[in-house]
This record gives C-alpha cells, sequence and structure tokens, in this order.
C-alpha cells in the first residue's frame, strides 16, 4: 500500500498535491528488497527510481561505497532521464521497502495530468542540479587540498 502522505516528504513531489499524488498512484510500483540483494547494478539497465521507505542501500562505484542512502532519500534518477546503464550499483544493507517510478510510469504521467508531470521533471532537475553543485564544490576542495 503506498501512503501519499509519505511520498509527499520526497523533493520529487514536491508541490505536488495529495489529490495529484492519488491520481498518478496506480502507476507507482512497490518493492521489497532482503539486505544484500542489488536493486540496480552498475553497468545494466535501469529504468526506475526508487523511493527508499524504510531501510539502508549503499552506493557502490567501482568496488568502493561512495554513499549511504536511508529513507527519504531516492535513488536511480540518471538512468531515469538519460536511459544509460546504471552508473553504479546500489545493495540493500537492510531490508529495503521502496516505491518505484518507471520510465514508462513518467510518460504515462505526462499524458494523465501534465501539470504534474512537469511539476515532478522540475523537481527532479532541482534535485540533479544539487547533486552536480555538491559535486563541483568537492573536486575543487580536493583540487586546492593536492
Amino acid at each position: 500500500m503506498i501512503d501519499v502522505n509519505a511520498l509527499q516528504k520526497y523533493s520529487l513531489f514536491g508541490g505536488v498535491s495529495p489529490e495529484q499524488i492519488e491520481k498518478i498512484k496506480p502507476l507507482l510500483e512497490t518493492g521489497h528488497f532482503e539486505a544484500g540483494e542489488c536493486p540496480q547494478v552498475e553497468g545494466q539497465p535501469n529504468d526506475k527510481i526508487y523511493f527508499i521507505l524504510s531501510g539502508e542501500v549503499d552506493v557502490i562505484k567501482q568496488g568502493v561505497v561512495i554513499a549511504r542512502l536511508r529513507e527519504g532519500e531516492t535513488f536511480g534518477e540518471m538512468e531515469l532521464l538519460d536511459i544509460m546503464p546504471s552508473i553504479a550499483t546500489v545493495r540493500a544493507a537492510t531490508a529495503l521497502d521502496v516505491v518505484m517510478i518507471s520510465n514508462r510510469a513518467l510518460y504515462d504521467i505526462s499524458k494523465l495530468d501534465l501539470k504534474t508531470f512537469s511539476m515532478m521533471i522540475m523537481n527532479l532537475a532541482r534535485d540533479l542540479s544539487r547533486r552536480l553543485r555538491r559535486m563541483d564544490e568537492l573536486v575543487c576542495e580536493e583540487t586546492k587540498g593536492s
């Protein structure tokens, strides 16, 4: 069961009303992964964004854990937009419950409710922009430190 109020805490749904979420809810999927399972594998196709409802995941790039994500965070955004293989492996560190939106569902949302789709895409662009800014800051800090 997908809780509309729980979804509203995710930045992707910022500015999206509970009524709009109810309207697109049939297009969302739920998933469960046990600790050690990998919902996303580096180099493999992925067409979903995952919203962590409970549990934690490790994000692994070339065998190195680069981040730990928890309830309230998301992964898979890049592949959802650019239709490229997964940039990293995401492995459940604990039992994991997620809500997923596939690329196909996002397209269906655009046909069902253009206003909701537009708001979600704008929110997604903002999230990715924030991450890019943070990566730029980290690179600058590393460069200054060398």
